[in-house]
């Protein structure tokens, strides 16, 4: 199915983190003041999409979403295997132990396993970790120390006890016949370490100097270094704790030395670049490797443990093919997900004439504090650049950074100030005569307090209800409109997936999908 390009721009807008909640008094997406949204509800085609699961790539459908898979679909048009699925498979196969790339990591003096430590599935899972260790211990390895990043984001704020000290005893269980397994260093995901696209490196080197350097506030054990931070931070959870470093009589029990083997063994690619790129450059004498190559064109790492997803014959590919000009926008903590892994884990441009990449620098204050981020920025940029584009793609990233702080008051004014631009969205589709699209990659915003498995609001010690950080498993919206109101749902059984929103872009753009691509969402209506 084709149609007629549009007069104007066929403009693609993601609400990162924005999904379609109970409507409760902790859904921060229904209890703000939405008028421009309300109005599409009202007026354009409109539908709901799965953005989690097995829609993306994921292994389950108990898996949340999250930007890299959902990008990664709406950008390939159809579902591919995603990392936390591969990495389940090559482990379970034993595909991974075959690797010459183990071979190389069980051959360091000392080995270093290094990442987030939760079962958050977003960019790990402790059920990987536990089988490197219990594999490093079957092939022979005599001393290894893990790297723990806390995490709180994708897992209950402080919940991080549940992952170290299941953790820690598994390493002390290892821990004979002169074997020598320990937690070495660690800290909070927002702190060191896994900073993407160059938002705050300063949190790359504080991860640097900790895990590599051992520097951080001494401590016995893991688990006694997060009870501390608790009693002495009562409002801090475990995305923020402070580095820590693990010490006996004679001082830091791991540093990484030359002739050390170091594993980071996140899947996802974001959060892994920068802490690659400086072990390749600062330790060429340490063997690293990640779990998998986290950027395929850049080469990096050069190691890597579980091949990632081959996503060919991407949207952007044939858009370029079709000679579309397209603008593309977002701020730099969402910059990549709009470019890298919409265009199916790539970087830089498919066709550097007739794309055009803005990025607006982000805050660096925290995101609760300024919720707005920079979406009217976003919007300026888009709305200055309708007249020389064909097709626009823009994430406004709110819903899902603001999200994450847990804040519900600002959370609610995160989706507020994103409602404003829509409006202005809308009007410069008017006024183009262009078609809009609106979805979301994931859920986020639209849950914001924690419940149990039946349900239930979970309380805190204080009697308030306990933060939800993480995504959500809610489905997502999608709404497309035209001023002329040239358009109406495509007949399809059952709840389709994001990657139809791939499919919708190319056909709006007048350019046929490949067969094997997800079904489109709208067609225009007869005559």
């Amino acid at each position: 199915m084709t149609s007629r390009r549009p007069k104007g721009p066929v403009m693609l807008c993601i609400l990162d983190g924005v999904g379609i909640g109970s409507g409760g008094p902790d859904d921060a997406v229904a209890q703000a003041r939405t008028p421009h949204l309300d109005w599409l509800r009202k007026h354009a085609v409109g539908t709901i999409l799965s953005a989690h699961g097995t829609a993306v790539g994921l292994p389950s459908d108990d898996d949340m979403g999250n930007s890299e898979v959902g990008h990664n679909a709406m950008g390939a048009g159809r579902v591919f295997d995603q990392g936390a699925k591969l990495v389940d498979e090559a482990i379970a196969s034993g595909s991974a132990w075959q690797s010459p790339v183990w071979r190389g990591l069980v051959g360091g003096r000392t080995v270093h396993l290094l990442g987030l430590v939760s079962n958050g599935n977003v960019h790990s899972n402790l059920t990987h970790l536990f089988a490197l260790v219990d594999r490093a211990a079957h092939d022979g390895v005599r001393r290894l120390r893990v790297h723990a990043l806390t995490d709180g984001r994708d897992v209950a704020p402080r919940s991080a006890l549940e992952f170290l000290r299941p953790l820690e005893e598994r390493l002390s269980q290892w821990s004979r016949d002169g074997r020598d397994f320990r937690i070495a260093s660690g800290a909070g995901r927002m702190v060191a370490t896994m900073d993407r696209y160059g938002a705050d490196w300063p949190m790359v080197e504080r991860g640097w100097r900790c895990h590599v350097e051992g520097e951080g506030r001494p401590f016995a054990a893991a688990s006694e270094a997060v009870i501390a931070t608790y009693a002495e931070n009562p409002g801090m959870d475990d995305q923020a704790l402070p580095p820590f470093v693990i010490v006996d009589a004679d001082g830091p029990v791991g540093r990484i030395v030359e002739g050390d083997s170091v594993l980071l063994f996140n899947f996802r690619g974001d959060r892994a670049i920068e802490i690659s790129q400086l072990f390749e450059q600062r330790l060429p004498g340490v063997f690293f490797a990640g779990m998998m190559q986290y950027d395929g064109d850049l080469m990096l790492p050069r190691n890597y443990l579980v091949a990632p997803p081959a996503i060919d014959r991407t949207v952007g590919e044939y858009l370029a093919a079709a000679g579309v000009r397209s603008l593309v926008c977002s701020e730099t903590q969402k910059f990549g997900h709009v470019t890298y892994f919409f265009n199916g884990n790539r970087s830089g441009r498919v066709d550097e004439r007739l794309e055009r990449y803005v990025e607006v620098p982000s805050d660096s204050r925290p995101f609760f504090e300024r919720p707005w981020m920079k979406c009217a920025e976003i919007a300026d940029a888009v709305l200055d650049g309708l007249g020389g584009a064909d097709h626009v793609r823009l994430n406004f990233a709110n819903g899902d950074m603001v999200g994450h702080t847990g804040r519900l008051d600002a959370a609610i004014l995160a989706i507020e100030a994103v409602d404003v631009q829509i409006g202005r969205l809308i009007e410069g589709i008017r006024r183009t005569e262009g078609v809009l699209l609106v979805t979301a990659d994931h859920g986020n915003a639209d849950e914001m307090w924690m419940r149990d498995k039946r349900g239930a609001v979970m309380v805190g010690d204080d009697g308030a209800p306990v933060a939800k950080t993480s995504h959500t498993l809610n489905p997502v919206p999608f709404w497309a409109w035209e001023p002329a109101g040239g358009l109406r749902a495509r007949g399809t059984a059952g709840r389709l997936g994001i990657a139809s929103v791939g499919t919708t872009v190319l056909e709006l753009c007048g350019i046929e999908a490949p067969p094997e691509y997800a079904p489109g969402l709208v067609e225009r209506r007869p005559g």
